[in-house]
């Protein structure tokens, strides 16, 4: 069974940085999972891309986040990690590492599931 646990968030102030990070357990990074990476959800709002690895091992980025967040993974630590730099209010939100497993073929072509995690609080204030 895949498992997520988000680590690192907290409260910053504008202009600070976190880094974040994703223990994931019951799945191998290599080959890499369909994509894997994180979404955040700010408050009273629905969740969004943060920065995501694809299939290919191409990174998504939503804009407002290119240029001062990046994605990084160590496969000997089956961990993600979200460096956030330059950090803004408007980041204020939950971070969920989330992970899209294939399903019995093992290619993504032919489905899969997306895993979440719990989510970690980042707060950022003036």
């Amino acid at each position: 069974q895949v498992q997520l646990a988000e680590s690192g968030g907290g409260s910053v102030q504008a202009g600070g940085s976190l880094k974040l990070s994703c223990l994931v357990s019951g799945i191998a990074f290599t080959p890499r999972p369909c994509s894997m990476g994180w979404f955040r959800r700010p408050p009273g709002k629905g969740r969004e891309v943060v920065s995501i690895y694809n299939a290919d091992g191409s990174v998504t980025t939503g804009d407002s986040m290119k240029g001062r967040f990046t994605i990084s993974q160590d496969n000997s630590k089956n961990t993600i990690y979200l460096q956030m730099n330059d950090l803004k209010i408007e980041d204020t939100g939950v971070y969920l590492c989330v992970l899209n497993e294939p399903h019995a073929s093992g290619r993504c072509s032919d489905g899969w599931t997306r895993i979440w995690g719990q989510g970690t609080q980042v707060t950022v204030s003036t």
